[in-house]
């Protein structure tokens, strides 16, 4: 069978120039940008700013890009445009607060929250956090006790009363958070047990 010959390398060079310049011939798409979800809602808040459904998106937007400031700034709109229906905007005002380290801030924006909404258990557990972080353990132990008084499974808040007792060098009181828990969540029961045991030591 007879060898191909191989082409010659000038003709490979002149092949390849032809396909580059077809290439550069080709017409360019644009694409463009998509606006992102932020830039979305804050044209939606600039064309109504009266918006407060709106305003609490995007302060949800910032709350999920870290942009907490910018969401402070928005639930405070929130809370302008809906001065009697704005517990959940008072809520989420204090869980940034805390994430910000501004406890104070925190604690007024729980308080106010729980005026709007005196049932909602998880206000009264963030609510004890400030206060833990402002060192005000018997304000901490009161607000957890509400939370769990309103919902006796609340897990976290059961967890979170056994740790501030135990701090308080409150054993007994831990140990009965323990027993409680331990009824319907032997996970996170064990977890406080092994705190009760470490301080044991």
């Amino acid at each position: 069978m007879p060898r191909r010959r191989p082409l010659p390398l000038l003709l490979i060079v002149v092949a390849l120039l032809t396909a580059c310049s077809q290439d550069n011939e080709r017409p360019s798409v644009q694409v463009s940008p998509q606006k992102s979800d932020i830039q979305v809602r804050m044209e939606q808040v600039a064309s109504n700013p009266r918006d407060a459904d709106a305003w609490f998106h995007l302060a949800e937007l910032y709350d999920g890009a870290g942009m907490y400031p910018e969401e402070i700034d928005a639930l405070k709109k929130v809370i302008a445009l809906k001065p009697k229906e704005i517990g959940y905007a008072y809520e989420q005002l204090g869980t940034t607060y805390n994430r910000i380290g501004k406890y104070r801030e925190a604690v007024g924006s729980f308080l106010k929250a729980k005026e709007h909404s005196p049932k909602n258990p998880v206000i009264y557990n963030n609510l004890a956090a400030s206060y833990g972080m402002l060192g005000k353990t018997n304000e901490q132990i009161s607000a957890l006790e509400k939370a769990v008084a309103l919902r006796p499974h609340y897990a976290t808040a059961r967890y979170n009363l056994g740790i501030v007792f135990l701090k308080k060098g409150n054993r007994t009181e831990a140990l009965k958070q323990y027993q409680e828990l331990n009824k319907f969540d032997e996970g996170t029961a064990q977890v406080l047990k092994k705190e009760i045991d470490a301080k044991g030591k």
